[in-house]
């Protein structure tokens, strides 16, 4: 007996990394899991589905039951057969995760529109497109009268959070993640639809390059970089047992918090207009008051 025993699964991007590590996990704990992979290069060219097959397999050799998709998640029509094939498959859908990403990195003054305009496809428009079409199944349920415990895992990143030098698409694609998953929260709630996000520290093939000393194995010990040392988190916010929505938990290793985001500052209210000049001593004093940001990663 699992803590996901029944529940159906999507897992986007799930052929390598930490998606597949995510794909094992549920099928560990009963899930029937929906591995979603084009079997893209990093960068985002290119498409297989060997990986996402190798998944499966290894999924069913353990006695788990699973199926491939290659649907591309950044395209609405694509996404919404994702949805379909799943429900047809399966009959259900209770859990989807939203994993898939690329990286084109470059100092911004080095950036092109290109690289900014995939690496926002992949992660925002590829979160959003197969979430939206899920939600339309669910509030279906939910309207007609059916119990609905349904669940989004989102995939941030502390780059989304704090930032990361010559990462600017990557960290504002992973903050919009971020300001998706507190307002999906608030608003499905009421549709028994509970949505949280992670930023998670694990080896992939987006960071063992970027992060090559922090990512490394080790040669013996806990293998703190593991990307299967994320997929506990989101098994259990993928299950019925999590009863949170609208948070965001960073977790690396054996290492787990709740972030916590923007907060309203001090306020000095002049009770008028301020003046240009004035504003610079004003900004200085309540700089004072305000805790020191987070460093920007590579800072």
């Amino acid at each position: 007996m699992g803590i996901c025993d029944n529940r159906v699964v999507i897992i986007t991007g799930a052929g390598r990394g930490l998606g597949r590590a995510h794909a094992m996990a549920f099928a560990a704990e009963g899930a029937k899991v929906v591995v979603n992979d084009v079997g893209a290069e990093l960068d985002g060219s290119g498409g297989s589905l060997s990986p996402a097959q190798e998944v499966v397999e290894e999924i069913r050799s353990l006695g788990g039951d699973a199926i491939v998709n290659g649907d591309d998640i950044s395209d609405w029509d694509q996404a919404g057969h994702l949805i379909a094939q799943t429900i047809e498959v399966y009959g259900r859908l209770d859990t989807v995760v939203c994993n898939a990403g690329i990286v084109r990195d470059r100092m911004i003054v080095n950036m092109s529109v290109d690289e900014w305009d995939a690496v926002m496809k992949v992660h925002l428009r590829g979160m959003f497109c197969p979430v939206r079409h899920a939600i339309d199944y669910w509030r279906a349920q939910a309207k007609a009268g059916s119990p609905v415990q349904a669940r989004v895992v989102t995939t941030s990143s502390g780059a989304g959070l704090f930032g990361s030098v010559s990462q600017g698409n990557y960290s504002a694609a992973k903050a919009g993640i971020a300001g998706f998953t507190i307002v999906a929260a608030q608003e499905l709630g009421r549709y028994g639809i509970l949505v949280n996000g992670i930023a998670p520290s694990a080896r992939s093939r987006m960071t063992e390059e970027a992060f090559a000393d922090m990512m490394r194995k080790p040669e013996e010990g806990f293998d703190a970089m593991d990307p299967a040392n994320i997929s506990p988190l989101v098994v259990w916010l993928g299950s019925e047992m999590c009863g949170v929505s609208g948070r965001m938990f960073e977790i690396a290793g054996g290492q787990l918090s709740v972030a916590d985001g923007w907060h309203h500052g001090a306020v000095f209210d002049k009770g008028a207009r301020f003046e240009p000049a004035e504003i610079g001593p004003l900004v200085s004093d309540l700089l004072q008051s305000a805790p020191d940001p987070t460093p920007v990663y590579g800072s």
